[in-house]
């Protein structure tokens, strides 16, 4: 953008401010809220929707990972929709998009049409997602403020994606694993109603330009490889199918790098890389959903296989994760306005890492206590999650808020089905002739990536206060 550009810019950022912040706030992480409650809430409802649909484990992982892909893959289009035509216009399709996805998946009478319908549910997410942060960012200008509200964002969203095993356990005891679908219709309800009312949309960037290709490609290289992963873990490493699918989802990947490089208005525009705290923050944030969407769903299917516990004692046992989550993504946001995001950052991957190291130790029958310490240990990681989302945003220019989130969170939601597919692949061993679940080399998996995670936040980020 021009000088002149840039000047325009900020004053109609300034003027579009709302005076309402608080209940803008809270609309926006209503709609963040049910968006990661269905990234989870389907964990524990995984083996009752398998007696009720058929398929085996990998079904169930399409089931989770369909979503997760989807959300991934559309949030960098999103972003720029959103620059371009208004993200509160973007936040609305979204919600409407996923309410539609949400009934779908109620009625989905085979597992193919589930997989389907979540990720009709996944394009909603996908277009809202983005647009909410860069909504938020908008929405406050003082840099405490703008800590304060991120980490009540970060706390909210994250009770969704960890409060999902317990939502799930509970509707489905009253209910069936059809309601935890048909509960969002009313949410994206009121979600859409408080979002018209209380949030002012952001100014529009009518220069934006679609990346039709860069979208297809990478939709189909995150595609690939997470569906190889997921087919490695049920044919076996050495299978052609799986290779194919790898190999072709690196390809692509490559090719899709070549083309945003030559792209005059890419949807990834590399040189945002180029900052050092981005590329650092936005990293961290993918590890960070690597460890919880694949720990989450590892420590689920755990206690309803080996342990043989119900859909609803699994959903209470991950409470206390769920508790933990919560608190530390809310402290983060007061933390990071205190100390800035550095001190957050490294003590939530630390204590991630250590509650993973605690559920390596886990035998093929528990105990149940070391399981329960462990996960909910490991739930403190989100202390990290609101500082590093700070790192990010304040790295970007205002004029490319929608981009940034959009690449932080395709950070994070591309990792996280790849963390679904991975973990969940290596959580199934053979012994003696079949297979039994063990979580000894997923939780070795995340301890090693959060020490990556910590070496990053070392290097690439400063201990001081926010100003």
């Amino acid at each position: 953008m021009t000088e002149t550009a840039e000047r325009t810019f900020a004053r109609s950022v300034a003027a579009g401010r709302t005076r309402r912040p608080k209940w803008a706030l809270v609309a926006l992480c209503l709609a963040f809220f049910v968006v990661q409650l269905d990234v989870t809430v389907v964990n524990v409802a995984l083996q009752t929707i398998r007696h009720g649909l058929g398929g085996g484990l990998g079904g169930q992982q399409w089931v989770v990972a369909s979503y997760t892909l989807v959300l991934a893959a559309g949030m960098l289009t999103a972003g720029a929709l959103g620059d371009r035509f208004g993200a509160r216009r973007m936040c609305v399709i979204g919600l409407v998009i996923f309410a539609v996805g949400s009934a779908l998946c109620a009625f989905a009478p085979s597992m193919p049409l589930l997989i389907a319908a979540r990720a009709v549910q996944g394009v909603g997410a996908s277009a809202l997602l983005p647009c909410s942060l860069a909504l938020i960012v908008l929405q406050f200008n003082d840099p405490r403020e703008r800590a304060h509200a991120l980490g009540a964002w970060g706390g909210i969203s994250s009770i969704g994606l960890a409060v999902g095993p317990v939502v799930g356990g509970a509707l489905i005891a009253v209910a069936s694993w059809r309601a935890i679908f048909l509960v969002n219709v009313p949410v994206c309800a009121v979600a859409i109603a408080m979002i018209s009312l209380f949030v002012t949309e952001s100014p529009k960037r009518r220069d934006r330009r679609m990346d039709y290709a860069g979208l297809v490609l990478g939709i189909v290289a995150l595609a690939s490889v997470t569906g190889g992963l997921i087919e490695a873990g049920q044919l076996g490493w050495g299978r052609p199918v799986p290779l194919a699918l790898i190999a072709g989802g690196l390809v692509v990947g490559a090719l899709f790098l070549l083309v945003e490089y030559r792209q005059p208005d890419p949807m990834l525009p590399l040189r945002i890389f180029a900052s050092r705290p981005f590329s650092a923050a936005t990293a961290a944030g993918g590890i960070f959903n690597f460890n919880l969407y694949g720990g989450l769903l590892c420590v689920s299917l755990f206690l309803q296989g080996p342990l043989g516990r119900s859909p609803f004692a699994a959903g209470m046992l991950i409470l206390p994760l769920t508790i933990a989550v919560g608190i530390g993504a809310i402290t983060s946001g007061r933390l990071t306005a205190l100390l800035g995001p550095r001190t957050p950052m490294l003590i939530g991957y630390g204590l991630g890492a250590t509650g993973a190291a605690l559920l390596v130790f886990a035998g093929p029958r528990g105990p149940l206590p070391l399981i329960v310490a462990g996960s909910t240990i490991l739930g403190f990681c989100s202390i990290s999650m609101p500082a590093m989302t700070s790192v990010v945003m304040a790295s970007a220019h205002e004029s490319l808020t929608g981009l940034a989130s959009g690449v932080l969170n395709t950070a994070r939601q591309g990792s996280g089905a790849l963390g679904t597919a991975v973990l969940g692949t290596l959580l199934t061993v053979a012994v003696g002739g079949g297979a039994v679940m063990r979580l000894r080399t997923p939780m070795l998996v995340i301890v090693a990536a959060y020490l990556v995670a910590i070496g990053s936040t070392l290097l690439c980020t400063k201990s001081r206060k926010l100003s």
